[in-house]
C-alpha cells in the first residue's frame, strides 16, 4: 500500500483519508446479535455437542447471564454466517428458545476458519480419540493447502511456519508427541464401528492403528469376529492381520483364526498363599522341594476322589 512522510512518520494512504474515530472502530472487534437462523454450523464439524449435564448447566447460565465469551463466524458469499467456535453456545440457545447469538464477525478464508475452529478446542476436556482424530487432519490438510499456495508443502515436508513441519506445529500447540498425532490421522480410517471401539476405551490405540491399514471389507470382518466373541484382538495379532492383508492373504476365516487364539491375558493366572500352605510343608524344604510336595499332595486327593466316585456308581 502507498505510503508518505507526514511530520516524520510514515502513513498510509487510507489513514489520510479517515478520520481517527473511524480509524479506532475499524480496530474494534466486530459484535453482533446474529438470528441463529442465519448461522451454520461449520462443514464436518469434529467436535461432537452433546445434550448432557454440561449443556444443561450452560442452557441456565445464558438464561441468567446471556453469552459472555461471544461465538465467532465469518460471513459466507451467500450472506449467511458460518460458525467458527461456539457451537456449544449455539445449540444451548436454541434450547433456551433465543432467537441470536452473540457473535464476533471475522474475515478469514476457509482454510484459516478451519486451523482456528480446530485450535478454539484444544483446551476442551474429555475430547474423544475421533474427535481428535478428525480435528487434527482437518488442520493439518488447511494448512497443506496453505502452504500449497505459498510453493511450499506440509506434514512431509517444510510448512511455511518457521521451516517446522505441521504436525509438529500441532505437536507444541497441543502437548501430544509429532507420533501420536500421526495415530490419531490414522483412525479417520477406521470404520465407524471400530471408531466407536476406540471411543468407548474397548479398543486401545496401538491395534487399532494397524486395522486402519486394512480395508473397509477386512476390518468389517473384524467387526463381525468381535461382536460374535466380543473378543477383542491384541496389538500383536492386529499386526499379523495387517501382514497378510498386505500380502493379500487376509480374509474371513484368517481373521477367526487370529482371533479365536488364546492371548497371554486371558490366561488364567491363580496366586496362592505360601501362608495358607506353611502348615503342610516343613521349613527345611526349598520351594522346589516344597512345589513337588504340594503337587503330589493334590494327585494323590485327586486319585481319591476318583475312587469315591466309582464306588458310589
Amino acid at each position: 500500500m502507498a505510503t508518505r512522510s507526514v511530520n516524520g512518520l510514515l502513513t498510509s494512504v487510507d489513514s489520510l483519508f479517515t478520520t481517527q474515530q473511524e480509524r479506532d472502530e475499524a480496530n474494534l472487534k466486530k459484535i453482533y446479535d446474529i438470528p441463529l437462523s442465519e448461522i451454520d454450523d461449520f462443514p464436518d464439524h469434529p467436535y461432537k455437542v452433546n445434550d448432557d449435564e454440561d449443556m444443561d448447566r450452560l442452557v441456565e447460565s445464558i438464561k441468567e447471564r446471556g453469552i459472555i465469551t461471544p461465538a465467532t463466524v465469518r460471513q459466507k458469499e451467500d450472506g449467511r454466517y458460518e460458525l467458527i467456535s461456539g457451537h456449544r453456545r449455539k445449540r444451548a440457545c436454541e434450547i433456551a428458545e433465543m432467537e441470536t447469538l452473540r457473535c464476533e464477525v471475522v474475515e478469514m478464508t476457509k482454510d484459516e476458519a478451519t486451523i482456528l475452529m480446530v485450535e478454539s478446542n484444544y483446551q476442551r476436556s474429555n475430547i474423544l480419540p475421533s474427535e481428535k482424530a478428525f480435528a487434527y487432519k482437518m488442520r493439518l490438510d488447511a494448512m497443506k493447502r496453505q502452504g500449497k499456495r505459498n510453493d511450499l508443502t506440509c506434514a512431509t515436508e517444510l510448512h511455511k511456519s518457521d521451516g517446522k513441519k505441521s504436525r509438529d506445529i500441532i505437536a507444541e500447540e497441543t502437548g501430544e508427541s509429532h507420533e501420536m498425532i500421526r495415530m490419531y490421522v490414522r483412525l479417520t480410517n477406521l470404520v465407524p464401528e471400530m471408531l466407536e471401539y476406540v471411543d468407548e476405551g474397548r479398543m486401545k490405540m496401538r491395534p487399532a492403528v494397524e486395522l486402519s491399514y486394512l480395508d473397509e471389507e477386512s476390518q468389517r470382518d473384524v467387526v463381525d469376529r468381535i461382536e460374535e466373541t466380543e473378543i477383542f484382538p491384541s496389538h500383536a495379532q492386529t499386526r499379523r492381520m495387517r501382514k497378510l492383508f498386505e500380502e493379500g492373504a487376509l480374509d474371513y476365516d484368517k481373521v477367526s483364526e487370529i482371533m479365536e487364539e488364546i492371548k497371554p491375558n486371558q490366561v488364567s493366572k491363580r496366586k496362592f498363599s505360601y501362608e495358607n500352605l506353611r502348615q503342610y510343608i516343613p521349613d527345611s524344604y526349598p520351594d522346589k522341594k516344597a512345589e513337588e510336595l504340594v503337587i503330589k499332595a493334590l494327585d494323590h486327593y485327586f486319585r481319591y476322589l476318583q475312587r469315591q466316585k466309582e464306588q458310589s456308581r
